[in-house]
């Protein structure tokens, strides 16, 4: 997809910030191309892990979401697609707010892999994520109880 129509963008965001996470961390979406995705991310003490920064797994959760927001410039905004798989390096504590940068290295027929760095406020690389994402034919069904 070499172009991304208004309509298409913002029936993402309209998709993405719809989930309590984005609004509960504040994530806001900087720039929304195809194939790329950018969002920042405040840093609240309430996310802090046991040294004082952003938690790990705060960090995991801004690039499982973004990197999604990245996908699905290249397939219709609509897809169900699921995570299934992903890793992350955290290269240095994030004492500030995030920035986080997407891209998708593939987009196949059933599984897509998307890669994510993560900055500081200030530049500094504190995170490199891949996340595997698979199609689905339809959303998964409750289990009722």
């Amino acid at each position: 997809m070499s172009t991304l129509t208004a309509e298409h963008k913002q029936a993402i965001l309209d998709r993405l910030c719809a989930i309590s996470t984005f609004s509960t961390l504040k994530i806001e979406f900087g720039s929304i191309s195809p194939g790329k995705a950018s969002a920042i991310m405040p840093r609240l003490a309430a996310f802090d892990g046991v040294f004082q920064s952003l938690h790990g797994g705060i960090l995991m959760t801004l690039a499982d979401s973004v990197t999604c927001a990245a996908l699905l410039t290249m397939m219709d905004p609509k897809s169900v697609v699921t995570t299934t798989d992903m890793n992350i390096r955290f290269l240095a504590p994030c004492l500030t707010g995030a920035v986080i940068d997407t891209w998708v290295v593939k987009c196949g027929k059933t599984l897509s892999l998307v890669e994510a760095d993560i900055f500081d406020d200030r530049g500094k690389k504190v995170a490199k994520a891949q996340v595997n994402y698979m199609r689905l034919d339809k959303l998964p069904q409750a289990i009722s109880e």
